[in-house]
């Protein structure tokens, strides 16, 4: 009993939820980085070089089997046919998906430090000028912190 009790505790942590909030998100990410490599960049890197299309690079390391009538170049017909290859076109493909996400991410994370700091740096402002005595406050509080300043002095006379 102690055991289960232990690990609802556990999930009931605000880090574990944040990290399954995170991985549902980053499901979701990954498959618009998905559709945004494969349906803008690849194509526009594709216009730009000359119609190049990385889903069909790949090494032929077997021979291709008697009867096959699919095209050589085709990646996908070739491997549903057995012939053993490494396709390394789409782990091109993969490599400039994670170069987006992470470069997105970069772009976040750069975001939220920045403000951040802006937002220590107001703290810090707002401390410093409240621990400053020259610093003007309320005219009324800095008549209060007189008297009080009086009370506390006369009072250590009198004793």
């Amino acid at each position: 009993m102690k055991l289960g009790s232990e690990f609802r505790k556990f999930i009931a942590r605000g880090n574990v939820i944040d990290l399954a909030v995170g991985v549902v998100i980053g499901a979701a990410f990954s498959g618009i980085v998905t559709q945004l490599t494969e349906s803008v960049l690849m194509p526009l890197i594709g216009w730009i070089f000359g119609e190049i299309d990385f889903s069909n690079w790949f090494l032929l390391l077997g021979d291709i089997p008697e009867g096959y009538d699919g095209a050589v170049d085709n990646y996908e017909q070739l491997k549903e046919a057995g012939v053993a290859m490494i396709g390394y076109g789409a782990l091109i493909t993969a490599m400039i998906n994670f170069l987006i996400v992470a470069f997105a991410l970069f772009l976040l994370v750069r975001s939220v430090n920045r403000v951040t700091e802006e937002i220590q740096a107001k703290q810090a402002e707002t401390e410093d000028s409240s621990k400053n005595p020259e610093v003007p406050t309320d005219p009324q509080l800095d008549v209060l912190k007189k008297i009080l300043a009086e009370l506390k002095g006369g009072e250590a006379g009198k004793s």
